[in-house]
């Protein structure tokens, strides 16, 4: 199941799978920060979070932006396993082709906001 609305719930939101993971997210990061939401329609905290994300995005204005994988389609079990995600929903953030942080489970948009701050912060200097 992608976005519930098939279509994504802010300009900058898009789905992402296995094989265009590298140039979607690890690319594109080069140009601006990518969250990386990494989900699974079965998962309740999942679905608690995204509004939250979304927000924040919608705040940020494009600045940022939003990858939604969910594990449970396709090859996309290959990326959790290859970040090693212990649990879901996992957010990544990357930036300059690097992970510069991550959390897991349900946060509000004051909390993600914080956090990703924080995370821009500490990479820009």
């Amino acid at each position: 199941m992608r976005f519930p609305s098939e279509q994504p719930p802010c300009s900058d939101c898009f789905d992402v799978d296995h094989d265009d993971f590298e140039q979607a997210v690890i690319l594109a990061s080069h140009e601006r920060p990518i969250l990386v939401d990494f989900w699974a329609d079965w998962c309740a905290p999942c679905h608690q979070l995204s509004p939250h994300l979304y927000r924040v995005m919608d705040e940020l204005g494009g600045s940022v932006g939003l990858a939604k994988v969910e594990v449970d389609e396709g090859e996309n079990m290959k990326l959790a396993g290859q970040y090693r995600l212990r649990g879901f929903p996992t957010v990544m953030l990357f930036q300059q082709g690097e992970e510069r942080g991550r959390f897991s489970g349900s946060r509000s948009s004051v909390q993600i906001r914080a956090w990703l701050e924080e995370h821009l912060a500490s990479t820009t200097g």
